[in-house]
Formats: C-alpha cells, sequence, structure tokens
C-alpha cells in the first residue's frame, strides 16, 4: 500500500476503502475539525461561564445550591463521555457516534434557548424582580441542560481523537506534526471560550439571556456544517479488536485465576505471538514492563506450552491492561487540580460580583467575563509554548516534547498551586476591606476592583496550557490501541469527578462550618462568610496532592510499541529512566 501513497497506518475512508496520504488527513482535514471545536466550545461556556448568575438572580438559588447545581451538571458533561467513548470504541466508531451525539447537543441548546425565551418556559419579572420559578419551569430548564450533557457525551471525547487519527504514525512527518495537534486543537477551544466569557456573557446580563444562549446555538448548527464540509478528506481508523475493553477483563479474569501459581521469573514463561503475527494484523506489539506484575499472570503458558483451546493472553494484552491501570494511577491525582479549575465558573464568579465592576460610570463590567482573563492567558501561552518553549527545550532534553509528558503536568500543578495561593490573599485582602467599611448588607459593593482577581485567572489559564493540554496528550498517547476515545475519557472525567468533588466539598463544609450557629465559610452572604478558609483548605490539599502526584510520576513506566519504533525512533525518548530526566518527573 506504501508504494501507491496510500496511508500506511490502515485508516480508511467512510465506505472502508483505503485512503490517499496525499489526499487526505493531516492540517487539511483538522482545519475542519478546529472550526467545530471552537464554535461548540463557545457554546458550552456560554452557558456555563454564568450559569451561576442565570441560577440566582432568575432561578433564586442560594449560593451553596447554586454552586452545587452548577458543579453536577458540568461534572454530568464531562462524565458522560465515558459512555460515549465505549460505543465509538465498540460498535459505531467515533465518526458516526459523533454525528448521532451531536443531533442530540443541539436540541439540548435548542431546548435551553426555549427555556430563557418563552414567558411561560420562564420566571416573570416586573421591574427586574423575578418571581420563583415553578417546579414544571424547573424541570424544563434542567433538562434541557442534562440533554446537552448526553449529547456532549458522544462529542467530547471522539472529535479531539479523531482529529488525532488524522495523522499517521507510521510515517515519521506526520507523527513530528502530530505532536503540536493537540496544543492547537487546545488553541482553538479557549478561542471559543474567549467569545463566550467577553460577549455571550454580557449579552445575557445586559440584552437577554434568549440572544445569550440563541447566538451559542446558531453557532453550534454552523460548526456541524463546517464539520461535514470536510468529510471527504478524513481517515477513519479501523477497529482491530472487537471489544477492546473486554480485552482488559480477560486479562484480570485471567490473573485472578492464576493467582496462586509462581510468578513469572522469565518472559519465556508468558504468552506472546511473534512480531510477524502484528505485522501481518495491521496491530502493534507491546513490549513488556516491569510494573504491575500481579497482571502477568495472566499471559503465563501451562508446563511451558500454550493450550489451543485455551490460550492464555499475550504480554501485549496484559501490557494493555498494565496501561490502563497506570492512567487510573495517573488519573487520580488529577482530580484535585480539576477542583480548583471548578472554582472559576462558581465562586470566582460569586466573588467578583461583591466587588466593583465598573469601567468608567456607565460601564459594568459582568463578573464572568473576567474569565476571558483565562482564556487570553491560553491564547498567549499555547503558541509561546509551541513555538519557543518546546524547541529551546528540544535541543536540551533531545525530546521531541520539549519535555516530558507528566514534566509537564508536574509544571501545570505547581503553578495551579501558586495561582490558589494568591486567590487567599486576595480573599483576605477582600474581608479586611469589608471588615474595615463596615459592610454586612449581601447586594453593597466593596469599594476594591474586581480586576484584584485577574491574576488567579491569569494564573490559572498558564496552568492550563501544561495541565489541560498535557492531559489530553497523555491519555491518548498511552492508551491501549483500539481504547483510544476510552482512554481520553479518563481526561474528561476526571473534569467531571473534579466539578462533583467541589459540589460535595462546597456542601460539605457549608454544613460543618455553619453548625450551632457558627458563620458559614461559603454563605449566602459572601460578604458575611468566610471563603478565605476554604481558599486555605484547597491550598492545603493541592500541596498534598503535587507530593502524591509525583510519587505517581515515579512509578509510571510509559508503554513501548514495536511497530512504531521501527518507523521513528522518538519514542525511545519516552522511555529514560527517572535517574536521567530533570524535575524527578518519568514521562
Amino acid at each position: 500500500m506504501e508504494e501507491k501513497g496510500y496511508t500506511q497506518d490502515g485508516t480508511v475512508d467512510l465506505r472502508r476503502q483505503p485512503v490517499l496520504s496525499s489526499k487526505t488527513g493531516k492540517w487539511k482535514a483538522c482545519a475542519f475539525l478546529v472550526g467545530y471545536e471552537a464554535f461548540e466550545r463557545m457554546a458550552f461556556y456560554g452557558v456555563a461561564s454564568n450559569l451561576v448568575v442565570y441560577l440566582t438572580t432568575q432561578l433564586h438559588e442560594d449560593t451553596v445550591s447554586s454552586v452545587r447545581n452548577v458543579n453536577n451538571w458540568s461534572g454530568a458533561v464531562w462524565m458522560t463521555p465515558i459512555f460515549g467513548a465505549y460505543i465509538a470504541d465498540s460498535y459505531l466508531g467515533r465518526f458516526w457516534t459523533f454525528t448521532l451525539s451531536s443531533l442530540i447537543y443541539v436540541l439540548g441548546m435548542v431546548l435551553l434557548t426555549l427555556a430563557v425565551s418563552i414567558k411561560f418556559l420562564k420566571p416573570t419579572c416586573r421591574n427586574g424582580v423575578c418571581n420563583k420559578a415553578t417546579t414544571s419551569q424547573i424541570a424544563f430548564f434542567y433538562s434541557s441542560l442534562y440533554i446537552i450533557a448526553i449529547g456532549a457525551g458522544g462529542t467530547k471525547p471522539n472529535i479531539s481523537t479523531f482529529g488525532a487519527d488524522q495523522f499517521d504514525d507510521f510515517d515519521p512527518s506526520e507523527k513530528r506534526l502530530k505532536v503540536s495537534f493537540f496544543n492547537w486543537w487546545m488553541f482553538s477551544s479557549f478561542t471559543g471560550a474567549l467569545i463566550a466569557t467577553l460577549g455571550l456573557v454580557y449579552i445575557q446580563e445586559n440584552l437577554g439571556w434568549g440572544l445569550g444562549y440563541g447566538i451559542p446555538t446558531v453557532g453550534l448548527i454552523v460548526s456541524l456544517v463546517i464539520f461535514y464540509i470536510g468529510t471527504p478528506m478524513y481517515r477513519h481508523k479501523v477497529r482491530r479488536t472487537k471489544s477492546p475493553a473486554g480485552e482488559i477483563f480477560r486479562v484480570v479474569r485471567a490473573a485472578f485465576a492464576n493467582r496462586h501459581r509462581e510468578p513469572p521469573r522469565d518472559l519465556s514463561e508468558l504468552h506472546e505471538f511473534d512480531l510477524q503475527h502484528y505485522v501481518n494484523s495491521g496491530k502493534r506489539q507491546v513490549y513488556h514492563t516491569p510494573i504491575f506484575r500481579f497482571l502477568d499472570k495472566g499471559a503465563l503458558k501451562e508446563d511451558g506450552h500454550v493450550n489451543s483451546r485455551w490460550p492464555p493472553c499475550t504480554i501485549t494484552q496484559v501490557e494493555g491492561a498494565k496501561l490502563v491501570l497506570g492512567m487510573i494511577m495517573v488519573w487520580l491525582v488529577t482530580l484535585i487540580p480539576s477542583t480548583i479549575w471548578a472554582q472559576i465558573n462558581t465562586l470566582f464568579v460569586k466573588q467578583g460580583t461583591t466587588l466593583d465592576r465598573h469601567l468608567g460610570s456607565n460601564f459594568q463590567l459582568p463578573a464572568a467575563s473576567l474569565g476571558s482573563f483565562v482564556t487570553l492567558s491560553m491564547l498567549i501561552s499555547v503558541p509561546m509554548y509551541d513555538r519557543y518553549f518546546v524547541p529551546l527545550m528540544r535541543k536540551r532534553t533531545k525530546n521531541p516534547r520539549g519535555i516530558t509528558m507528566l514534566q509537564r503536568l508536574g509544571i501545570g500543578f505547581t503553578i495551579q498551586i501558586l495561582a490558589i495561593a494568591i486567590a487567599y490573599l486576595v480573599e483576605v485582602k477582600r474581608m479586611k476591606s469589608i471588615e474595615s467599611n463596615h459592610i454586612l448588607d449581601p447586594k453593597e459593593v466593596i469599594p476594591m476592583s474586581i480586576f484584584w482577581l485577574m491574576p488567579q485567572y491569569v494564573l490559572l489559564g498558564v496552568a492550563d496550557v501544561f495541565n489541560a493540554i498535557g492531559l489530553l496528550e497523555f491519555f491518548y498517547d498511552q492508551s491501549p490501541e483500539d481504547m483510544q476515545s476510552l482512554g481520553t475519557t479518563f481526561f474528561t472525567s476526571g473534569i467531571g469527578v473534579g466539578n462533583f468533588l467541589n459540589s460535595f466539598l462546597v456542601t460539605m463544609v457549608d454544613k460543618v462550618t455553619s453548625r450551632d450557629g457558627m458563620k458559614s465559610w461559603i454563605g449566602k452572604n459572601l460578604n458575611d462568610s468566610h471563603l478565605d478558609y476554604y481558599y486555605g483548605f484547597l491550598l492545603f490539599i493541592s500541596v498534598l496532592n503535587l507530593g502524591a502526584f509525583l510519587w505517581a510520576s515515579k512509578k509510571y513506566v510509559y508503554k513501548r510499541e514495536s511497530n512504531v519504533e521501527a518507523k521513528d525512533e522518538s519514542l525511545e525518548m519516552e522511555c529514560k529512566t527517572l535517574e536521567a530526566i530533570p524535575l524527578g518527573l518519568q514521562v
């Protein structure tokens, strides 16, 4: 196939025919996907970034309830991709799962726009004061939100992996292009988020919620048109395993069945096909690693022979299970950083509503618009990282990525700790301003500019260039071959669990700290609360989590694939020992 100009990784078109490398994939195909991502993120953040304000001002929910409901919905948006990825990897493939889910997503956006536009579907307001929403109005509003969450479950895990599929790992030149893919993918995502936090938030609060939600709905429909225009250029990966997730369970079951047998002392005791089998099948052989040795029992031969009727698992299958366990280990230490990220659309916004938001005498900045500084710092940092930082570090480390993926995460987590430390100090200053000005009324504006919050937003944006992009690339790169959609859900589910964890923490902290008539840390009146204590608590657990991350990164061992190494020697850089890598982090 290579002589005829076909792709070397076996990708096909929608009719399952081999595709020409020169006419498909690469950045000319990804341009359509990147366009979709920008519009879709505009739609999502057009809802998410100001949702807490809608819940408190229009539906009259208190601070704790609104924060909890925003976190629960955001958590659902980021957790449902687990199901969408499983369907894609096991049944429909990425393209068709995305297609069906995008229709559900659009339906949810249309219903949500109706929920805030049509009179009998929203609370009635007079002179800027809204009545309490009826049960049916609340039910319709939240049903619309969760339909969006279901739709996002099928689009989110498949669109980014589908984009990465457009680069042939067996072609060294395309593999080098792929190194930058996730950086520029997230750049388009940040662009959509910036439009939402700067433009849509202002429209929602000043021109109407219906228009503020209607614009991203139309944008989402436009993005789908853009996506399907590029269909002839797309490459589609062929699923070579009937049930990728089933293989993981088979390894665990086999290892458990052999639990009483002696651990293997030599690789010859383990079952594996020869390299030619993988060349013929188009699959990739994964080399043995010394981590999670108990799973090696799943590949043990019987008395040195392979039972043809009940063959053991292969080393490659066992290594797939090890990869999943290793990713779970890293995933667990991303939950606290995701909890910190959840503050941007919840407590940071509520904190901003108490401060002086005036720009001049007539214009008042929406509190949620300060989130645009997160996005702006990302948009500035991504090109700097890709065009300057990576080449500079590549010269020093000889690593194609500049630094290893877990080093990238470690830097991001450290910057995030600095951001929450600054958030704590700014909140202490806000509390002193409240005390010195004798402010008690929850609606009274504190004589302190909202731009005091800007450093924490900017730092979280810079941290996310390392965290979010690094995690997306890490989980895609380290997933077993036929589980890359499911693998990227480690990224989305981490954000989802982080939102649920924040919801749990806010609820429990409020309940515990308000006992016996004490002042709640997160009360309905933030001018009479102790949000500084809560930020201090988040700072403490973030430092502990960084220690756990350093331990996990030291234990982690990366996969090594025979076929990829035969085409590109750059993977050898990902197998350095801990002692050879600066910062004490292993890839």
